[in-house]
């Protein structure tokens, strides 16, 4: 069944210019955003300390991949009607359905952990309260955000989190990098057969392609449908070439904006950091600290607060794709980020269980902010099989009609799937 507009384009003033395009900006924006968080930023830390200006190379290389994995995420979810898990769930046996949501349940809270684990130690470096006391606050801070605020708010207020992710790029300039080395190491790939250097690509591939965002982008266009009144699958299913331009337009100016971020955090570490023979780091509270003494204190707080904002940022996507994975498995009707917690009780039940259970990670002798490189290099190893499905799923007539795959979205999803289990492989041989 087509979907009916919410209204004709004589019934409202047309909108042109930049006022247009920030309005149409949603769940891309909001997903490109998030994914440039604690355990993103340590990871482009340790790639930019560990190796210099040599791994720039990867933020031209994973964008189109990126893009092209949450493009057709969200048109799955725009096109079905349904998220991810709802549409494993009708192609594949259940054992298919429970892995895949299993290998992204995991990865999350483990990533949850490590996220609250940055943010506090983020805070800590400002106020100089003990994390401790920082890790429970924020927990509850979050869960409070998403128990007691509607859809609609709480998609402007992430909105407005994404701008935090501009302190990089400022960061990167107060560290006067060298403009000539920059250019050489973004256009000529250098590959180092190692396990350290591999550990760092497997972790940047997996921070940037992370599998809890593939659940996340088609589950929020969902929420977009119900958003304007769509509450049923057959009013969401099927959509408009306009619609799905406007789609594009967000996924990849969100994978632009994420993209943009990491190569300059990759780009600032190595310009201060490796520059100055602190090769050695392990997380973003070491990067950030060794930051103030060589760009400044205004660099080291941009750094800081840009650390504590996308952690805000990524905590809620992480637990609220855990709660659609089991809920679309299984087949909750009120599970939505649009319906009062009394009214989805068990959907906000796994939001508010996965919180708390990475929480108690920062709380059982766990180094949360450790996990946060060894977080990346968890999802870099358990997206390939997920980006496999999520590529044979949006190719499938059976499931898109008439918006399958084109062949230029099939090669990008297929060299993703690709290059993601290439990088992985060629790690765990060298554990070997």
């Amino acid at each position: 069944m087509p979907k009916q507009q919410p209204s004709s384009p004589g019934e409202q003033p047309k909108q042109r210019g930049v006022a247009l395009f920030f309005k149409e900006l949603g769940p891309g924006l909001i997903t490109g955003a998030a994914d440039d968080d604690p355990s993103g930023i340590s990871t482009y830390s340790v790639a930019g300390a560990s190796y210099g200006y040599s791994t720039l190379w990867t933020a031209l290389v994973s964008f189109p991949l990126m893009a092209a994995i949450q493009l057709m995420c969200a048109r799955l979810g725009m096109v079905t009607g349904c998220g991810l898990a709802s549409v494993i769930r009708t192609r594949y046996p259940r054992w298919v359905l429970w892995l895949a949501c299993s290998l992204v349940i995991v990865a999350n809270i483990f990533n949850i952990g490590a996220d609250l684990g940055g943010i506090a130690d983020a805070m800590q470096m400002i106020t100089r309260v003990p994390a401790y006391y920082w890790n429970p606050f924020f927990a509850a801070l979050i869960l409070c955000l998403l128990l007691w605020t509607s859809y609609r708010t709480m998609a402007k207020i992430f909105k407005w989190l994404t701008m935090v992710l501009f302190a990089y790029v400022i960061t990167a300039f107060l560290a006067h990098p060298n403009w000539g080395e920059v250019l050489r190491a973004t256009f000529i790939p250098h590959i180092q057969w190692s396990k350290e250097y591999l550990a760092v690509l497997v972790g940047i591939l997996g921070t940037t392609i992370s599998p809890y965002l593939f659940f996340w982008q088609a589950a929020e266009e969902v929420e977009e449908e119900r958003d304007l009144g769509r509450a049923t699958v057959a009013q969401r299913r099927g959509a408009t070439k306009e619609e799905l331009r406007i789609a594009k337009t967000d996924v990849i100016t969100g994978m632009l904006l994420s993209n943009i971020v990491m190569y300059f955090l990759i780009l600032t570490s190595a310009a201060t950091l490796h520059a100055h023979g602190t090769t050695q780091i392990e997380t973003a509270k070491q990067a950030a600290e060794a930051l103030r003494p060589l760009a400044g204190q205004g660099a080291y707080l941009l750094f800081t607060l840009g650390l504590i904002g996308t952690g805000m940022l990524a905590v809620p996507v992480l637990a609220g794709s855990c709660a659609y994975a089991i809920a679309e498995g299984l087949r909750w009707k009120a599970a939505s980020l649009n319906m009062k917690p009394r009214l989805a009780v068990k959907f906000y039940l796994v939001i508010g269980v996965s919180i708390l259970v990475g929480l108690a990670f920062d709380f059982a002798g766990l180094n949360a902010v450790k996990m946060l490189f060894w977080s990346a290099i968890l999802n870099g190893l358990l997206a390939p099989p997920l980006v496999i499905m999520v590529v044979m799923l949006t190719s499938d007539k059976r499931v898109m009609g008439s918006r399958a795959n084109s062949m230029g979205m099939r090669v990008l999803g297929w060299t993703c799937a690709l290059v993601m289990t290439v990088a992985a492989v060629s790690l765990l041989v060298t554990l070997h």
